[in-house]
């Protein structure tokens, strides 16, 4: 076991942990945060992805100590006093869900595509979703929401 201390959607956590314990497991089992999901275990669809310090990261590829002394961000963590993240609210707007679980890792993809090209176009969208599958829609009210949201979230910056 390694202690390892870690801040978690604004929260200060130090916990014990097995060497080999997948951050993915980590969120789920010992925080009980349930909203990052498993869905492959080997990093190809993206339904585990969380930010860890600010950028996206499959938390399925890699070992909750390694993330030791960083900040994590879950889909739980991206509301602010009850109110939607933009990119959120685009997903509710845009019915950019069916299933729904698929949606926590490509809300939190988008919310990191979105800060690291606020210009975006539907071709750059759809490739860098390629890390993330859906199984259920043709991406096309995903690519919509993210679209809009990207729109949003620079008309009000």
């Amino acid at each position: 076991m390694t202690a390892i201390t870690v801040t978690v959607n604004g929260e200060p956590r130090s916990t014990d942990v097995e060497d080999r314990m997948l951050l993915v497991y980590f969120l789920r089992e010992a925080l009980r945060l349930t909203g990052t999901h498993i869905g492959c275990d080997t990093g190809h669809c993206g339904a585990c992805v969380i930010h860890l310090d600010g950028r996206a990261v499959k938390s399925c590829n890699m070992f909750a100590v390694q993330a030791n002394g960083a900040a994590i961000t879950t889909i739980e963590g991206l509301a602010k006093d009850g109110i939607l993240h933009p990119v959120q609210e685009a997903f509710r707007e845009h019915h950019g869900v069916q299933c729904g679980f698929c949606t926590p890792g490509m809300i939190m993809t988008a919310v990191d595509l979105i800060r690291r090209k606020p210009k975006l176009d539907r071709p750059t969208i759809r490739h860098e979703l390629e890390g993330n599958l859906c199984r259920c829609t043709g991406y096309h009210n995903i690519v919509n929401a993210i679209e809009t949201a990207a729109k949003d979230m620079d008309t009000n910056s």
